[in-house]
This record gives C-alpha cells, sequence and structure tokens, in this order.
C-alpha cells in the first residue's frame, strides 16, 4: 500500500527538517480536503505547502478563499511519460476548484483535533 504523507515526511527528514515540525494529513484526499483540514483539524491559519508549482497555485488560491496565509515551496517538476497526464489532471483540477467553491462543497472526511504546539 502507497503511504505519500509518510513518503514526504521521511524525504523531508533527510533534507533536515526536524520529525517534531511534520504533522501528516492522512484524510487529505484532495487539495480541498487538505486546505479546509488545516483550519478545522490542525487549528493553524497560515501554512507552507510543498508540491510542484500547478499545485501550489491551485492550494494557495484554495487556502486564500477560507483565510488561511499560505506560501508555497515548489517541488521540482516531474517530466516523464505521465507529462501529459499530469498537465490535463491539473486543468481539470483548476475547473473544479471553481466547481467546488461555487456549490460550497464540503472535505468528505474531518476527522478529530490535532494539536499542533
Amino acid at each position: 500500500m502507497y503511504d505519500e504523507p509518510t513518503d514526504f515526511k521521511n524525504d523531508l527528514v533527510k533534507a533536515g527538517i526536524p520529525e517534531n515540525k511534520i504533522f501528516l494529513d492522512f484524510a487529505g484526499f484532495r487539495t480541498l480536503d487538505s486546505v479546509v483540514r488545516i483550519k478545522e483539524i490542525f487549528d493553524q491559519n497560515s501554512v507552507t505547502i510543498i508540491s510542484q508549482q500547478f499545485h501550489n497555485e491551485r492550494a494557495i488560491y484554495l487556502a486564500e478563499h477560507f483565510d488561511i496565509k499560505a506560501i508555497g515551496f515548489n517541488a521540482k517538476n516531474v517530466f516523464n511519460r505521465y507529462g501529459f497526464k499530469v498537465k490535463l489532471r491539473d486543468y481539470l483540477a483548476r475547473v473544479k476548484v471553481f466547481v467546488d467553491i461555487i456549490f460550497q462543497v464540503e472535505p468528505k472526511f474531518l476527522g478529530d483535533k490535532i494539536e499542533i504546539n
């Protein structure tokens, strides 16, 4: 089973980020869910989002919509045989952001609060 959050955490720890400063969002099934959970579950009003630029742009837009101060750290883009597929998926995801906002879509699962000191 693929565990993307833990893989990211391991890479960040290898890069020198203290493990106690990294909080995983296992219920962030899509960008909208993760952004809403920043405030509702993790009780944060600001966040640094680490992803590829195309995803950061969408996530920061959503964060601003939900009154969360967000900055993005752009990871390297992945250029391989999946490049076209990723671009097409992102194009559709950008459209979905506006649909979600217009129809006030809620996350599928919020969960219990997680305290961050």
